[in-house]
């Protein structure tokens, strides 16, 4: 596994050791047990350490929302996406016994700004700069599939949970009233909780197929709905919306619209398709369920 140490990493890593699976986490730093130094910016990886594995999953990659979009962070954001999936394909290649299935991390970012356009897997890719890094990011994946190995591309959406992402930055404001809708609030959201994420992660490696899968929940909101829902659920009034000047103003213009302004609405057709049922398919449930623990 590459990206063990993130926010979905670290729930992956812990569900499937339940489970009684044997993980080697990749690693930049030096290793410790369970572990395999690798150097996917000058495409090291040991000789055969892929040969005999069952799955690889490749979650690696800079945060999109750590910084402002600066032209340095752009090619930081696009190489350490790109360099981990061509090497891990490239040693794919390689493997005298090549893994059943290659697990590799897209978002929904591919699909770009769609107003409120139903977008399963099918449909095309944007054509914004987040589009365009995904494109290259799944077609660097792809490069692994093989008679031997399937490779299957997740396209994440806003994955729910206090631990980290857009929740934990949304609660303190919410818990004191201060949530609101951003703009209009009629932007689409693809939303799924940690739970299912990972749910559906260990399903597709359960369950190897060729493709791209949304993993979002079935029942993408609009912002404003998102934002009433969690106001209903922190018993808290949200009715300050907030303009895009602010955020703007404060993450720089394009990271702004393409995390809090930009309308995806997507559907989970294959991943339904492919067998998995949701343990969260509604956004207040989910909620609950998410903030339960927080």
């Amino acid at each position: 596994m590459a990206g063990s140490s993130g926010l979905i990493g670290t729930a992956l890593l812990a569900r499937v050791r339940v489970a009684g699976h044997e993980v080697t986490c990749l690693v930049r730093r030096a290793a410790g047990a369970g572990e395999l130094r690798w150097h996917p910016a000058t495409g090291e990886l040991p000789a055969g350490a892929l040969d005999g594995v069952d799955a690889v999953v490749n979650l690696a990659g800079a945060g999109i929302n750590e910084h402002r979009w600066t032209d340095d962070y752009k090619r930081t954001l696009i190489s350490s996406r790109l360099s981990t999936t061509d090497t891990l394909a490239a040693a794919i290649g390689r493997a005298a016994t090549p893994p059943a299935v290659f697990v590799s991390a897209s978002a929904v970012g591919y699909y770009g700004d769609r107003g409120d356009e139903v977008l399963d897997e099918e449909s095309p890719p944007g054509s914004d700069f987040l589009s365009d890094l995904c494109v290259r990011w799944e077609r660097s994946a792809v490069a692994a599939r093989s008679g031997a190995t399937k490779v299957a591309v997740i396209r994440t959406g806003i994955v729910l949970t206090p631990k980290g992402g857009a929740l934990r930055k949304e609660l303190p404001l919410f818990k004191v009233g201060l949530g609101g809708r951003f703009g209009s609030g009629t932007q689409w959201q693809s939303w799924i909780s940690l739970d299912d994420e990972v749910g559906a992660i260990t399903h597709l490696l359960d369950h190897p197929a060729d493709g791209a899968f949304n993993l979002t929940a079935p029942n993408p909101v609009t912002n404003a709905e998102m934002t009433k829902a969690l106001g209903e659920v922190l018993h808290r009034p949200t009715i300050l919306p907030i303009p895009s000047f602010g955020p703007k103003l404060l993450l720089g213009g394009e990271l702004a619209e393409a995390l809090l302004f930009t309308s995806q609405r997507a559907v989970p057709a294959a991943l339904q398709a492919n067998g998995y049922e949701f343990r969260h398919p509604e956004l207040v449930g989910a909620l609950r369920a998410v903030l339960s623990t927080a």
